[in-house]
């Protein structure tokens, strides 16, 4: 394992999950839009906090395989739990609205009736 690799992983695995949340807010506009942006902005965050994890000094040290697989790991867990609230929020967002109850019935005027023309 090594630098370039991890940067790949991380840059696929949350860059597919960025490109779901989009597709859910472009074909369902308006439905759970700001709970899908929050998710996005957490997958920025995470994205930022690992390539942090990735250039620190512990990762220089002589177990670089290890540490870099605990980083791999804890993506993997991360972007799961991402999913799952992802998941949550699209079968939220799918669910029917209640039909409005129907608006009353306005009575109809009636038709003056013609009556017929004097000749």
């Amino acid at each position: 394992m090594n630098l370039r690799d991890i940067k790949k992983d991380i840059n696929y695995v949350l860059g597919a999950f960025v490109d779901d949340c989009a597709l859910f807010l472009t074909v369902n506009p308006g439905k759970n839009s700001e709970e899908v942006t929050d998710l996005i902005d957490e997958a920025a965050e995470l994205n930022n906090a690992l390539r942090d994890k990735i250039v620190a000094p512990e990762a220089k040290a002589a177990g670089k395989s290890a540490y870099f697989d605990a980083i791999r790991k804890e993506l993997l867990e991360k972007v799961d739990a991402l999913y799952d609230r992802l998941t949550a929020a699209v079968k939220k967002g799918l669910e029917p609205e209640e039909p409005a109850a129907p608006a009353p019935k306005k009575p109809r005027a009636k038709k003056a009736k013609e009556e017929p023309a004097a000749e």
